[in-house]
């Protein structure tokens, strides 16, 4: 399996996600939305960065049960509940993304949207990997 991150220099800088990702494997995993649920199937972290966490956790957990690992990410959507507060904590985010998912970066997304199916959800992650 490969994933080739290709960031054309005609396109602006890509900083925290890649133009594009072309993927050659055997193992397509899609991978569903996930918030900041904990194991009780309760909503943790007060703060966007929290939530951030958990989420990101939470898609990663169940792609490492599909025996995939972050690098292995093509593709990841972000839903947010208010992209303000998302764009003013995305220093800290990006921290979370390095601590847990590493320096390569997927396809990305950040989609607003007025509210997540948990009301007290803040982000939604999903996303796409491709296994070898």
């Amino acid at each position: 399996m490969s994933l080739e991150r290709i960031n054309p220099p005609g396109l602006s800088p890509a900083t925290g996600f890649s133009h594009a990702v072309a993927a050659t494997g055997s193992r397509v995993v899609y991978l569903a939305g996930q918030t900041a649920l904990d194991a009780g199937g309760k909503i943790t972290g007060a703060g966007i960065v929290e939530q951030f966490e958990t989420a990101l956790a939470n898609l990663l957990a169940a792609l490492n049960a599909t025996g995939g690992t972050p690098h292995d990410l093509a593709r990841v959507t972000v839903y947010a509940t208010d992209i303000a507060d998302y764009r003013a904590h995305s220093a800290e985010l990006g921290q979370v993304w390095h601590r847990l998912a590493g320096r390569d970066y997927p396809a990305m997304a950040v989609i607003g949207i007025v509210r997540l199916w948990d009301e007290e959800a803040l982000v939604e992650i999903d996303g796409i990997a491709v296994l070898p």
